[in-house]
């Protein structure tokens, strides 16, 4: 189900479905979800499960379940595994550009190459982009497949004032868009989805910003408008010395078991600067007096003690929910 007419603000909700919900899902949840309903639009919940190796089924439905127990009601939900004729047309769009190629690079040779990019990963410098495709085209293709992107830097600020300015070819090189086992890739089946759901605007997490110069190269490509982006605040565990994204340390089926939905959404919102103090309420309750002005900007830092969620910095200036 699209979000038209186009004039209608559209947000997405697009959890992975490799893992159980906690407390960083339901908290981009509900910022997606305040974000699109605070301009009287509409919201898609979007499950992301193309990874064969690591998505199940039975994540995706406990992510709606424990989405719906938050008190998030979405217009409509949608699978990517449900659209494969979606990425198959664009990967023939890319093939009849000239876009479209074989990569034979191994992750042990991007490595070898030592070119670190922003996430992390390996800049790929473009070894194979002329190799053809199979005569047959790119479905008898058994090799990882990649787009062709134009170089140049694309400038883009998103709404939080976060600067995304970035030539992707240069820092990443042509993405992937199909993987080795067959799978779509992120970066394209993001674009395509976005395009073909009439998607207005997108609020996610500021670890995937980096990634958004590249997602725009690919709608232009493929001639695709591009949404409005904004990147919000992470909650952050510590692991040894470093923070990482709070991904296994507490999962919902414990949470529940401490909070109610009500008393959650409020831990949630007084951690984003929502509220004041942790006070029960519920997302439509948020609404009304919802606005990005009072979101911190800063990520959080979160412990879980076993029985309660604690912010780091908040107990260092005296501030803790117990």
């Amino acid at each position: 189900m699209s979000c038209t007419p186009a004039a209608i603000a559209c947000g997405r909700f697009a959890p992975s479905t490799t893992g159980p919900a906690h407390p960083g899902t339901l908290l981009a949840g509900l910022l997606c979800w305040l974000d699109a309903r605070s301009q009287g639009g509409r919201v898609i919940l979007r499950l992301e499960d193309l990874d064969p190796e690591r998505s199940r089924p039975e994540w995706g439905l406990g992510l709606r379940h424990d989405l719906a127990w938050l008190g998030l009601r979405f217009d409509a939900v949608e699978r990517q595994s449900e659209v494969p004729e979606r990425y198959a047309a664009a990967l023939d769009r890319l093939a009849q550009a000239g876009r479209l190629y074989p990569c034979r690079c191994s992750r042990t040779i991007l490595q070898a190459l030592g070119e670190r990019t922003p996430d992390g990963s390996f800049r790929y410098p473009g070894c194979c982009r002329t190799r053809p495709l199979p005569t047959a085209g790119w479905r008898e293709c058994q090799e990882p497949l990649r787009a062709h992107i134009d170089p140049g830097e694309i400038a883009i600020r998103d709404e939080s004032g976060l600067d995304l300015s970035q030539d992707p070819a240069a820092v990443f090189g042509d993405p992937v868009v199909r993987r080795r086992d067959g799978a779509v890739a992120y970066h394209l089946a993001s674009v395509v989805d976005d395009a073909a759901a009439g998607v207005t605007r997108v609020v996610r997490g500021r670890d995937l910003a980096a990634s958004t110069a590249t997602q725009v190269a690919l709608q232009r490509c493929l001639g695709l408008a591009a949404p409005h982006y904004r990147h919000h605040l992470l909650l952050l565990e510590a692991r040894g010395d470093k923070l990482a994204k709070l991904h296994g340390a507490v999962d919902l089926e414990a949470l529940r078991a401490r909070y109610t939905a009500a008393e959650l959404c409020g831990w949630l919102a007084w951690a984003a600067g929502l509220l004041p103090a942790v006070l029960p309420t519920s997302p439509a309750g948020l609404l009304r007096s919802f606005a990005w002005s009072s979101v911190r900007t800063a990520d959080q830092q979160v412990r879980w003690t076993g029985r309660r969620l604690l912010l780091g910095d908040a107990r260092r200036r005296g501030r803790s929910e117990t």
